[in-house]
């Protein structure tokens, strides 16, 4: 098997890997509908394995992995490896789907918030932890997706999960805006990092923006544009 490329040459139906800068409000999975579609036309065939290794949520862009062919046995190992965000929290408000899904609810207190405590309080989730997922996630309970569970009324109990911060840096401090960069490692979930962010400060707060730059040593610099890879597969 050929090694993982991120640019051409690709044998798709061998196998492939793509790195793709994932467009606002699509799903991960609408990226790899249309790939999956896109391949099919071009190569005449009825069926080809393609798949992506960490999802990334509707409001989130940025950088995911796409394998084709025989690269899907790699999905596995591919999801293990620790990711980069960067990303705006906001203070003072929280939302049910700890991002920009929701309304707003609040107002929280925010006045005695001052740069030591947003400090002290970076410090804190350095490292090894045990985070809460959002009640709208993809986690299965029972079988049955959370998100799905939380949109039906239904109650829900949340088990937390351990995940490991690497790094978390606050790039930009505007309050009630926070911009941030973070690595971590597979499992965790940025909007819930952005949740309890402003619990620890006796707030509230919420993730407004997300980016996934790296996944591993593979960075969003090297990632194709969605209408571009379409237009390559198209021309190839």
């Amino acid at each position: 098997m050929e090694q993982l490329n991120s640019r051409p040459p690709y044998d798709f139906k061998e196998g492939a890997l793509l790195l793709v800068d994932k467009p606002l409000e699509w799903t991960s999975f609408d990226v790899v509908n249309k790939i999956r579609y896109k391949l099919k036309r071009r190569l005449d065939v009825k069926k080809i394995k393609v798949g992506h290794a960490g999802t990334l949520d509707p409001l989130a862009t940025g950088l995911l992995l796409i394998c084709t062919g025989k690269f899907t046995k790699q999905l596995h190992t591919l999801q293990g490896l620790p990711k980069t965000y960067t990303g705006t929290i906001k203070l003072g408000a929280t939302t049910a789907s700890y991002d920009a899904e929701k309304p707003e609810e609040g107002p929280y207190p925010t006045d005695h918030i001052t740069a030591e405590l947003i400090e002290q309080t970076r410090q804190q989730f350095l490292g090894e932890q045990n985070q809460y997922p959002p009640i709208f996630s993809a986690i299965k309970v029972e079988g049955k997706k959370m998100y799905k569970l939380a949109r039906a009324g239904e109650k829900i109990e949340v088990k937390p999960r351990p995940i490991h911060i690497f790094d978390f840096n606050l790039t930009k401090v505007d309050l009630p805006l926070i911009d941030f960069e973070v690595t971590c490692s597979k499992g965790t979930y940025i909007r819930s990092l952005a949740h309890d962010f402003g619990k620890a400060m006796e707030s509230g707060s919420y993730l407004t923006a997300l980016r996934r730059t790296a996944i591993g040593e593979r960075t969003i610099e090297d990632a194709w544009n969605l209408e571009e890879l379409v237009k390559f597969i198209e021309e190839d």
